[in-house]
């Protein structure tokens, strides 16, 4: 699976975990940055993972600052992207069945990488639901439905 990551300084050293734990399991990964821990803006890389996503250039995104927050609001700006904050595997899974989330956020100063992991896997490992999901989901792009 092609998938793209980034993050804001706060959680440089996760996304770097994370970054070598997808490719360990064969996907295809995008790190959009940024590299170092200096200052940055969250909503400068949330807004590029978004668009990586929506132009279907990555299947599924994840974003991680700080406390998650941040970043999942800026990836949420972009209509096609249905980002979800996690910081459990439960949550992760019913994002996927129940929302069809196509990106994750996760905050580095409030989930471990043993979890940040956990989450990961259930993300990757579970199916959109569809049935009465579907046109709830399809809702969340299209508001005037």
């Amino acid at each position: 699976m092609r998938i793209a990551i980034a993050s804001d300084h706060a959680a440089v050293d996760l996304k770097a975990a994370l970054r070598e734990y997808l490719i360990g399991l064969g996907h295809e990964v995008a790190d959009l940055g940024p590299d170092t821990a200096d200052r940055v803006d969250y909503p400068d890389y949330g807004y590029k993972l978004a668009s990586v996503v929506a132009e279907g250039i990555a299947e599924r995104g994840v974003a991680l600052c700080g406390s998650g927050i941040g970043i999942s609001i800026a990836v949420n700006r972009e209509a096609a992207c249905r980002c979800a904050l996690v910081s459990e595997p439960l949550s992760a899974a019913l994002a996927r069945e129940h929302n069809d989330a196509n990106v994750i956020a996760m905050g580095a100063r409030l989930t471990g990488e043993d979890m940040a992991k956990a989450c990961l896997d259930a993300f990757l490992s579970t199916e959109f639901g569809g049935g009465r999901h579907a046109g709830r989901v399809e809702k969340l792009s299209n508001p005037a439905i």
